[in-house]
């Protein structure tokens, strides 16, 4: 039997071990690492909270460039649904005019965060801006923005652990979780 977590009023279980989790953004890191090596000016992490931070951590340890980390805050979901609105609590607050900016995100789903976010740090006249995700749910994918570093696909599954959360609950689990279907 898969093992079990209870947070609030719904069971979750295992569905991607930790050691999954790190291979894939290991792979990632390859590619970033790959990209960035030669760019003049450290490129900027932003990552978005509150799901990114762990991925975010983990990521940049395994980059071999020189880079900045900042945050930005933004949410749209309550309990286990987007709502499609998105507030942002946090931004910027420093100058990344002519840098090479990163959006990280912990899931990208509708794509309506990510698409506040692109045109967000657009407005703030970087040289690029790619987005790195460590989830990607294509079916649910709203729009032609690329998503250029995916660490893993997904379905339609809620899912927990690794920073994400179930009504700010499970975020400290080193798995992800899915709903349990009993």
């Amino acid at each position: 039997m898969k093992q079990r977590v209870t947070l609030n009023d719904k069971t979750f279980e295992v569905m991607i071990p930790a050691e999954e989790i790190d291979k894939a953004v290991a792979a990632v890191a390859e590619r970033l690492n790959s990209d960035y090596a030669s760019t003049d000016k450290a490129p900027i992490f932003v990552g978005v909270l509150n799901g990114s931070y762990m991925f975010l951590a983990d990521l940049v340890r395994k980059t071999t460039f020189n880079n900045e980390i900042t945050f930005v805050q933004i949410s749209s979901y309550e309990g286990t649904q987007s709502t499609g609105t998105i507030k942002q609590k946090l931004g910027i607050d420093f100058d990344i005019e002519g840098r090479d900016v990163i959006i990280v995100e912990d899931i990208v789903e509708t794509g309506h965060s990510i698409n506040h976010m692109i045109n967000y740090i657009n407005s703030l006249n970087p040289n690029s801006v790619e987005i790195c995700t460590l989830f990607f749910k294509p079916e649910k994918y709203l729009y032609e923005l690329p998503i250029k570093y995916r660490a893993m696909e997904i379905g339609n599954e809620f899912i927990v652990g690794y920073g994400l959360d179930y009504d700010q609950l499970g975020r400290n689990l080193k798995d992800i979780y899915v709903l349990a279907n009993d």
